[in-house]
């Protein structure tokens, strides 16, 4: 386990364009043992401009982690992830890639566009509840992540 020596919570940005997976998410999150603020955005373009801080997201936090589906309106996730890991100031921040394509091709693609992690989102409300929690469990309690 992680030696957390700060009470400051981790910052999570789920970028996801079904409201209901994404209540999902902060439900099972909530649940959790660890201290977590979830921000979720609907859309690629979205994404960007909570990423770069832009308006209406001038005073948010930079996430500590990302949580990404792969299609979304406006930007795909394929486009939102080579954004993240091509900028200098974004590119160290994780993204897990939760997608319900379990296509190779996918798979692929966002592992050589330097995704950390490919799971394929379960579509049973158990299931993705559990994948939710073991996220939480590995990334936000095993993992050492970079400190913002």
């Amino acid at each position: 386990m992680s030696d957390r020596t700060t009470v400051r919570p981790i910052e999570i940005l789920l970028i996801e364009d079904s409201p209901s997976d994404a209540d999902l998410a902060r439900e099972a999150l909530g649940h959790g043992k660890i201290l977590n603020n979830l921000h979720f955005v609907e859309d690629g373009v979205e994404a960007m401009k909570f990423l770069r801080r832009k308006e209406p997201y001038l005073r948010v936090p930079r996430p500590d982690l990302i949580l990404l589906d792969l299609n979304l309106p406006k930007k795909s996730g394929v486009e939102v992830l080579t954004e993240i890991k091509t900028d200098q100031s974004l590119k160290l921040i994780p993204v897990v890639i939760l997608s319900t394509s379990a296509a190779q091709e996918d798979i692929i693609k966002s592992y050589s566009l330097h995704a950390n992690c490919y799971i394929t989102k379960p579509v049973d409300f158990v299931q993705f509840t559990k994948v939710i929690r073991l996220i939480e469990e590995f990334w936000l309690a095993v993992v050492q992540l970079p400190v913002n």
